[in-house]
């Protein structure tokens, strides 16, 4: 389980694992509730990669990032990591 503190939005925290390359059981910690359950179950079981080139640099209003933004920061440095480990 990796758990990622998020930086310039409503959320708090993600909490996710990577399972061979595969996302699973993101989780939220503040935000917006019922989009960022949605966002939730859209990325289950998805290529860790595929979800960063599609969420990265996405914004919310006038911030210069969003939730999903931080999601692909969070996969980012999870697969940082996980490189850094083999």
């Amino acid at each position: 389980m990796y758990t990622y503190q998020t930086k310039g939005t409503c959320s708090r925290q993600i909490d996710f694992e990577l399972r061979d390359g595969k996302v699973y059981n993101v989780s939220f910690v503040g935000g917006c509730n019922g989009n960022l359950k949605g966002i939730s179950k859209l990325v289950e079981g998805m290529d860790a990669k595929e979800l960063i080139e599609r969420l990265k640099g996405n914004t919310c209003g006038s911030k210069s990032t969003s939730c999903p933004d931080q999601l692909a920061l969070a996969l980012e440095a999870a697969l940082a990591e996980t490189k850094a480990e083999a």
